[in-house]
């Protein structure tokens, strides 16, 4: 392998300072991912061909029309910066003057302010033929609906109503992101009569917000568009409409259809007219249903949303190029759906139907009972037709709101429809010649490029620079379109930038980039980054500091072989190349924006710095390093004998795209307010003059919870002194404290370091444990907050827990001795994953441990407050019932304590804390709920089942069971199922359970001591040796099961569940799929599982 520099004519200048202006450059500045370019735009620049977003478009017509706006857009989706700019600025709309945008929270009763100023009896009733509207997310749907209905119902007597809808939800879940969402905005538009207009593509967002706007005229309407990618997408839009045209339209299309004198009553019938309209005034031809594809097709699909309904028109043109009998119906208007037109556009030469519709999730996906909501109107249209002989099979194609749609995957939707394939596959690669066979775009008329980047990586923005420099150039139609995961790599961004002398309508990821740049070389081993490659396209890796013979090393097997089968041209750029880059890291990006115009516009290159200059604004600079550039942008020979090279056994199969989980970068630098030392006369002062000073006395007011102070009345051990386990009954008398809780819900203690330890600690790090320590709030930095040294290090500071990554970073910083440097940065990187796994799961090294070990990397104890992190509170389940026990609260805990291989006992912090507390000792605790309730109906069974200290919320369950009893209450049966290892060292609380159990609250005590005979018996086996009784009281009567303790038996305990239920329904005759079921009980709360 073989590193040479990339040939330039220019000269290369000596190394030095790059002249220029003074620091802090200008630079480029990204304001929004939904505005173009992430670039502030106003209302009056709107106008003919230009750059834009379809959410600037959007705000565009809802800003221009209306008389007032309210925004609902969650942090970060940005649905409404453009308008609230505009308002702020005074920019005046249609009416003359600014539409007042109220940015509302998204929370129960939204929009009732709406509501409230529409039916105000000082509502000046001039402005009622003026539209209101909204600009939200389909997440806000849920707590839109009560007003939406009620100005549904009152319609015709208030103003027009249009909701501008970004279809994107966040979905939680095994892996989060965002999805796009229609169904929530589908199912609405049914249930309140609204309707449903939506965009097919980003060219068309600004006609069809208008359209929306005029039905509103007639009906209330939602206009529905992709959130997630169309809509944020920068592109170059020709025919734009500004202000004045905008309202010059609506009024002249408003008048028209006023004074057309045709009688109709029906909104089918008021709509299409209205379309019409629209058509004849803009002279477009948008239908109700939009056909495309093959003249006589066997095949059709037929689809609902944005990228949907604009990648399968793409592909069922490209399949009927290629002699495919397929044709795709969109559908525009889907409210009201006037079946009479689907009818007359719909072939009749047609076969098979699909219809591509969208479901909450996979599981309604493969539930045969749940019909997407474009199916029943598809069926409903088809079934009462006599237009054929014999009805075309209909077919549901449902997908979730997390498919991500690419012309593989419609593709495939078009071949659920038929039997014959229509498509060939290479058996070597089936993907890509599958990919080039559908000919979505041509290749040799669009460019791509991929940019991939860390979200801390000062070059982030360099793509959507270099895409903006690209557009300047009149006869190219660029698309640039930023993607982030902030669950990856602590944040990770992908920028797609295309760029054709025609139009492009790509709404997917760019799959065979003729350039692809990668920013950090630890990106390689979390993504299959060269998956998007063409054959002999460019990469360029990020990889400062390289040595030649060091960059295969650093490069993955899978990297290396996919580099050499596809033929691609391989170059590293090195900042470090050039002193000033690696002075300064806020040059990278120009770096990285003028490697990217050297090796794809060379020919063009003084043009494109200048460019770069007039956006960067910092032409000094761009020109010198664009000089330097051959130091830190070297070619790659690729070996041939890497195309051989063998997978890594075991190594995962990459993700090759991330998941989208956020609008902007993961904001991982939270400003932390210094501490200062102080003597202890200034803490007198603000004691001895509170008001002067302002200051107060508080209890840990440091914490971000309620506390409380309460004192220990008892702690016992449970276990035998001869046992290795000590398990504990500890109980706190609450006194006056006014502490109360609830059953399930947990103590949290706000537990102390051992003093000998902190003392030590003091005496080895030379600090004065009187000095005073001064430390803004952690809720309002304006409030400062002072204790002594001895004191942080006891409450505060987790000088004795286990350091993360970012701690050996930090650390770094300080590190005099390069060796100890260099060590610390390599435990914080990848080279160093498994040494600070060994130190952190077999060594338990301590923060105090890492500063001895590093002796000069010594942070002042300000520093050392900022780069250790803060204790935190111990969360214990409550062991006891307040009804029964209405002044004391209980826990049970083990202590945690093991030897680390220096011999030395370590201990649990907190576990240690509770242990040596006294009775009278003071502690100070706060409360936190818990998924452990208790049924809402005290006849309902409970099925406990408690490993171990585990058993401390059953212990509150069942006392409240006893409570109840007791007070003459109908209470269900008691099934209590424990587990531990030998009845007589740990039969904790089982006087007071055979008691129970003698009583009638417990109905079932399934005790398994695992290690009282040969053959060890488990929870589990406990639970199938009373399967009859489990069934009896969770599936005929209703009951909750619980589970709490450490996870290992969570699937053990789950399979004898499973059990149960698959023996239940062969009783009664049915097929049921048993997870399925175990997660509909879930949901309802019957199956509830608290482990650790």
């Amino acid at each position: 392998m073989q590193l040479k520099e990339i040939d330039t004519s220019s000269p290369v200048p000596a190394e030095g300072p790059l002249q220029g202006p003074e620091k802090p450059y200008k630079g480029f500045l990204h304001h929004s991912g939904s505005l173009p370019f992430g670039q502030p735009i106003a209302l009056s620049e709107i106008s003919g061909p230009t750059y834009l977003t379809a959410q600037t478009l959007i705000q565009q017509v809802a800003y221009t029309l209306s008389d007032r706006l309210w925004t609902y857009s969650p942090e970060t989706f940005d649905l409404d910066v453009a308008v609230k700019s505009w308002y702020k600025g005074g920019e005046a709309n249609a009416n003359g003057y600014p539409t007042n945008v109220e940015a509302m929270q998204i929370r129960s009763g939204a929009a009732s302010v709406a509501l409230g100023y529409i039916f105000s009896p000082d509502f000046d009733l001039k402005k009622r033929h003026i539209p209101q509207s909204i600009i939200a997310s389909s997440s806000s749907l849920r707590y839109l609906r009560a007003a939406l209905d009620q100005l549904s119902l009152l319609h015709s007597v208030t103003n027009p109503f249009v909701a501008h809808i970004a279809a994107v939800d966040y979905m939680g879940g095994r892996v989060p992101g965002l999805v796009t969402d229609y169904v929530s905005a589908l199912s609405l538009a049914e249930e309140l009569g609204f309707s449903v207009v939506s965009s097919l593509s980003a060219y068309e967002s600004q006609h069809m917000s208008l359209l929306a706007t005029l039905f509103a005229s007639v009906v209330p309407t939602i206009h529905i568009y992709d959130g997630l990618r169309v809509g944020r997408e920068t592109t170059r839009i020709i025919d734009v409409l500004n202000k004045d045209g905008l309202s010059e339209t609506y009024q002249n299309l408003l008048k028209d259809t006023a004074e057309s004198g045709e009688k109709y009553t029906g909104l089918d019938n008021k709509v299409s007219k209205l379309l019409r309209a629209f058509n004849s005034e803009l002279g477009t031809d948008y239908g109700l249903f939009e056909y495309n594809g093959h003249a006589a097709p066997e095949s059709v699909l037929v689809t609902f949303g944005s990228i949907e309904s604009s990648l399968a028109s793409q592909v069922a043109r490209s399949l009927e190029r290629d002699g495919a009998k397929v044709g795709v119906i969109n559908v525009r208007i889907y409210r009201p759906f006037v079946e009479e037109e689907f009818i007359r556009l719909l072939p009749k030469s047609v076969k098979n139907v699909g219809v591509l519709g969208q479901v909450k999730n996979q599981y309604e996906v493969s539930d045969s009972s749940v019909r997407s909501n474009l199916f029943g109107d598809v069926i409903a249209a088809l079934m009462f037709t006599k237009e054929w002989s014999k009805l075309p099979t209909i077919i549901d194609v449902k997908y979730p709101r997390e498919q991500v749609w690419t012309p593989i995957a419609i593709a495939a939707a078009f071949q659920l429809l038929s039997p014959k394939p229509f498509l060939q596959q290479d058996s070597e690669t089936p993907d890509v010649s599958v990919q080039e066979g559908l000919q979505i775009l041509d290749s040799t008329s669009v460019e791509q490029f991929t940019f991939w980047n860390l979200d801390e990586s000062t070059s982030g923005d360099a793509a959507v620079v270099i895409g903006q420099a690209l557009s300047t150039n009149s006869s190219n139609n660029v698309t640039v379109k930023t993607t982030h995961d902030n669950l990856l790599q602590g944040g990770v961004n992908r920028t797609d930038v295309r760029t054709s002398k025609k139009t492009v309508d790509a709404p997917y990821a760019v799959d065979a980039a003729d350039m692809i740049y990668i920013g950090d070389e630890r990106l390689l081993n979390q993504l299959d980054v060269l998956k998007s490659i063409r054959t002999e396209g460019k990469v360029i890796l990020r990889l400062p500091g390289i040595k030649d013979d060091d960059v295969e090393k650093k490069l993955p097997t899978n990297f290396r072989k996919t580099l050499t089968t596809k033929k691609a041209q391989f170059f590293i750029l090195d900042s470090s190349a050039i002193e000033s880059v690696a002075d300064d890291a806020s040059l990278e990006s120009y770096l990285v924006q003028l490697a990217f115009v050297r090796l794809s516009r060379s020919n063009y290159e003084p043009l494109l710095k200048q460019k770069l200059s007039d956006i960067n604004g910092n032409k000094e600079i761009i020109d010198a390093l664009a000089g330097k550039l051959v130091k830190a942008l070297r070619s790659v020979e690729v070996p041939e004998n890497w195309a051989t090279l063998e997978e890594e056994q075991g190594s995962p199969l990459l993700p090759v795209d991330i998941m989208t989980n956020s609008f902007a970068p993961f904001d991982k630098i939270e400003q932390e307010p210094p501490t200062f030392l102080r003597s202890w006369q200034t803490v007198a002062k603000g004691l001895a003059f509170k008001e002067a000073f302002g200051s107060s006395q508080a209890l840990r007011p440091n914490l971000p919870v309620k506390t409380y102070t309460v004192r220990v009345r008892e702690n016992r051990r449970l276990t035998p002194l001869s046992y290795d386990r000590n398990i504990f009954h500890i109980e706190f008398d609450l006194g006056t404290s006014g502490l109360q809780y609830e059953i399930g819900e947990a103590l949290g203690v706000h537990a102390h370091n051992d003093e000998k330890e902190v003392q030590d600690f003091i005496d080895f790090y030379k600090l004065n444990p009187e000095e005073i320590v001064e430390v803004p709030s952690r809720d309002d930095i304006e409030v400062l907050e002072n204790r002594t040294v001895y004191q942080a290090l006891i409450q505060d500071v987790d000088i004795f827990g286990r350091p993360p990554k970012r701690f050996y970073e930090s650390l770094a910083d300080f590190a005099e001795d390069p060796v100890e440097k260099k060590n610390l940065l390599s435990l914080a990187g990848l080279e160093g994953v498994n040494d600070f796994k060994r130190r952190a799961e077999v060594d338990t090294i301590t923060f105090a441990d890492v500063l001895a070990e590093f002796a000069s990397a010594k942070p002042s104890f300000h520093d050392l407050v900022r780069i250790v992190s803060p204790m935190k509170r111990r969360e214990y389940s409550i062991a006891s019932c307040q009804k029964v026990t209405p002044t004391a609260v209980a826990l049970m805990i083990v202590t945690v304590d093991w030897v680390d291989p220096k011999g030395r006992n370590r201990f649990g912090q907190a576990t240690r804390y509770l242990n040596k507390l006294r009775p009278g000792t003071t502690v100070t605790v706060s409360v936190k709920p818990s998924v452990m309730k208790l049924p809402t109906k005290s006849t309902d069974p409970l099925i406990m089942a408690g490993l171990g200290t585990g058993l401390a919320p059953f212990r509150a369950f069942v006392q409240h069971r006893a409570w109840e009893k007791a007070q003459g209450i109908e209470i269900g049966p008691v099934l209590l199922y424990m587990g531990s290892r030998h009845k007589r060292e740990e039969y904790c609380y089982g006087e007071e359970w055979e008691a129970y159990k003698d009583a009638g609250v417990i109905t079932l005590l399934g005790c398994a001591f695992s290690r009282d005979q040969v053959n060890k018996i488990y929870i589990q086996d406990r639970m199938r040796e009373t399967l009859e009784d489990i069934n009896d009281a969770y599936l005929a009567k209703g009951g909750s099961f619980y589970l709490c303790g450490p996870t290992w038996p969570v699937p053990d305990v789950t399979n004898v569940l499973e059990e149960g239920i698959a023996r239940d329904a062969k009783k009664h005759g049915k097929k049921i799929d048993t997870l399925k079921e175990i997660e509909r009980l879930k949901d309802q709360g019957r199956y509830v599982l608290e482990v650790y």
